[in-house]
């Protein structure tokens, strides 16, 4: 009897059909939850965070515009993507940040990175950290001067609590006041409450998976704790919520980290991606010559992310194999 051949079936992740009305809600739901940590920043930094994030949302969505009106493409600017890059890109900068950085920025985040791969879906790492990271790069004086809080008015500028710690003097500010967004910082990330808000909302509405935050934010705490209590430099569970609380690690963790283009599709690849986030976070902090490490860890594991898939569907769906007569 002949024996009869099947060709393999090509299994992928749901969902398989993403309209542009899906789209347009879930970043809505994204600008709905940072809301609670652009009205801290407004509190803490003043009406420049009004302004600064207008340039940024009418940079982002002038470009995309511009760049589907000059090469004859259905428009997009109507899925709200470029709105929350613009958002994001704002969040990640200095409060003083000139205009013009900014919107150089969003070019890079709008043109280069998104567009010329071909649009949203098909960008191969995440936008606005991408465009924080150039930003950072080729504009480090600027992006490194940070407005002091209004409440704290007897200076012009102050170092971020990563970047006291990374210099080993003056005083760190307290949790509580990182918790709050008393701080120095990007003005997105100074409130730690604002951000998880945000992120519960997410979560709740079912807008983005809780495992890759959990997995990064865990994986600091722990890394953080165990560094500390090894080495004796400071309170071990203290240091631990410091390093959460600090810099970009909650901003990062829910809205940029779960990007769907960017990010892992299988539960254990977004385990993994998020316990790879948190691991480099703190080996930069830690060892590297930069304070902060969140940008630079959710670029590289984005890089990675190709890879993290194909491994997790073949442990979950197994390798293909040749069919023998």
């Amino acid at each position: 009897m002949e024996k009869k051949t099947y060709s393999n079936l090509v299994v992928s992740s749901a969902p398989h059909i993403v309209s542009n009305i899906d789209t347009t809600r879930i970043m809505a739901m994204v600008v709905m939850a940072l809301i609670p940590s652009f009205l801290v920043s407004i509190y803490v930094f003043g009406a420049r965070v009004i302004s600064l994030t207008l340039v940024c949302v009418v940079s982002a969505v002038f470009f995309e515009w511009a760049y589907n009106k000059l090469m004859k493409k259905r428009q997009t600017v109507g899925d709200l993507s470029a709105i929350v890059t613009g958002v994001l890109i704002a969040f990640n900068v200095p409060a003083g940040l000139p205009y013009w950085i900014a919107v150089v920025g969003c070019f890079v985040a709008i043109i280069v990175v998104k567009q010329l791969y071909g649009g949203i879906g098909k960008n191969p790492v995440n936008p606005a950290i991408t465009a924080r990271i150039v930003l950072f790069i080729s504009f480090a004086t600027e992006m490194t001067t940070w407005p002091l809080p209004r409440m704290a008015a007897d200076a012009t500028s102050t170092a971020t609590p990563l970047g006291i710690l990374a210099e080993g003097g003056g005083e760190l500010p307290n949790n509580m006041e990182m918790f709050l967004g008393f701080i120095g910082g990007s003005m997105g990330e100074v409130s730690a409450i604002a951000l998880l808000i945000g992120g519960i909302f997410l979560i709740w509405k079912k807008v983005i998976s809780p495992i890759i935050p959990c997995c990064f934010i865990g994986t600091v705490f722990v890394f953080a704790a165990i560094y500390y209590g090894v080495t004796g430099d400071g309170n071990a569970l203290q240091m631990a919520i410091f390093h959460v609380l600090a810099g970009g690690v909650m901003l990062g963790a829910f809205f940029m980290a779960t990007d769907y283009v960017t990010s892992p599709l299988l539960p254990m690849g977004k385990v993994i991606f998020g316990i790879g986030c948190g691991l480099i976070t703190m080996l930069i902090r830690l060892w590297g010559q930069y304070p902060e490490g969140v940008s630079f860890s959710i670029l590289i594991m984005n890089c990675l992310t190709p890879l993290i898939n194909n491994f997790c569907q073949k442990r979950m769906y197994g390798g293909a194999k040749k069919n023998e007569k």
